[in-house]
């Protein structure tokens, strides 16, 4: 059994927290606002009054916080209580420039620290599925990855480069927001039809999602846009999308289009629709 704590008991680190308790292990936690800590007692989990009250006595201690700024801020005031052979775990969503100066400063600080980032919701913490993401000194995960491994159903090491979990993390972030905002534009459509939702998105299931990412993804990442679907055609369905949606607000779809006409505007009309991302790949 091992004493470990967690800074930061919203949904998220709360099932952490949770779970981490009926594996075993001594939790304490702590949250800004006490009452979410204070929440988990029926669970074993117990509530500290300060971050350094938390992890003192902890061999892991796991940060699961809002942004950049509270991340520093709760470090600092852990500090105090904070053993010398404790490891930070941050999971936090962070601005890869930042984490990577982190991690520079705590090592030079003597501190150990780690960033895993997670791709998983409260129910999933709770069952240690999901995935975690790990980026730091290769020691230093190795000393820990039994632990990360029973918190999570798939853990990556993505090597010792510190910010290399951080900009995954916005990689897939920006798959999942973006998937919503398309999924929000193809409802708009189906209520500006009078097709009911659930059917539309029951369509979805028809497309091979993982299929186009391992060929049209890669092919954009290569730089290829041989033509398979001309960008000049996709920018034809866009524009019937829009007619489709009327005046109704949609939240992705308009920004395309007018991406698909700087392109076109600039000679790629022939080209395929994945030629969208031709600026990210271009070579120098």
């Amino acid at each position: 059994m091992a004493n470990i704590a967690f800074l930061g008991t919203g949904l998220l680190g709360g099932a952490f927290a949770e779970a981490a308790a009926k594996r075993g292990d001594s939790v304490t936690a702590w949250n800004r606002s006490p009452e979410k800590a204070k929440a988990l007692a029926p669970q074993g989990v117990k509530a500290a009054a300060t971050p350094a009250d938390a992890v003192r006595g902890a061999s892991r201690v796991h940060l699961v916080l809002k942004d950049d700024a509270v991340v520093d801020e709760v470090i600092a005031t852990a500090r105090p209580g904070l053993s010398r052979d404790a490891v930070l775990i941050d999971h936090t969503t962070t601005l890869p420039t930042l984490t990577a100066a982190r991690a520079r400063r705590l090592a030079a600080e003597g501190v150990k620290y780690l960033h895993c980032p997670v791709f998983m919701g409260p129910p999933a913490a709770r069952k240690a599925l999901g995935s975690m993401m790990v980026a730091g000194p290769k020691p230093l995960f190795e000393s820990v990855k039994t632990e990360l491994a029973a918190m999570t159903g798939r853990l990556e090491y993505m090597g010792e480069r510190a910010d290399l979990a951080a900009v995954n993390k916005l990689f897939g972030n920006a798959m999942i927001i973006c998937l919503s905002a398309a999924m929000a534009d193809i409802l708009t459509m189906a209520q500006a039809s009078a097709v009911p939702p659930e059917d539309a998105i029951k369509l979805l299931g028809m497309l091979d999602l993982n299929g186009m990412v391992a060929g049209r993804g890669v092919n954009m990442a290569k730089g290829n846009f041989a033509a398979s679907f001309e960008l000049a055609m996709a920018r034809k369905d866009v524009r019937l999308m829009l007619e489709t949606a009327g005046s109704r607000p949609l939240a992705a779809l308009p920004a395309v289009a007018a991406r698909m006409d700087q392109l076109i505007a600039q000679g790629h009309g022939a080209e395929d629709a994945s030629v969208l991302g031709i600026d990210a790949v271009r070579k120098a």
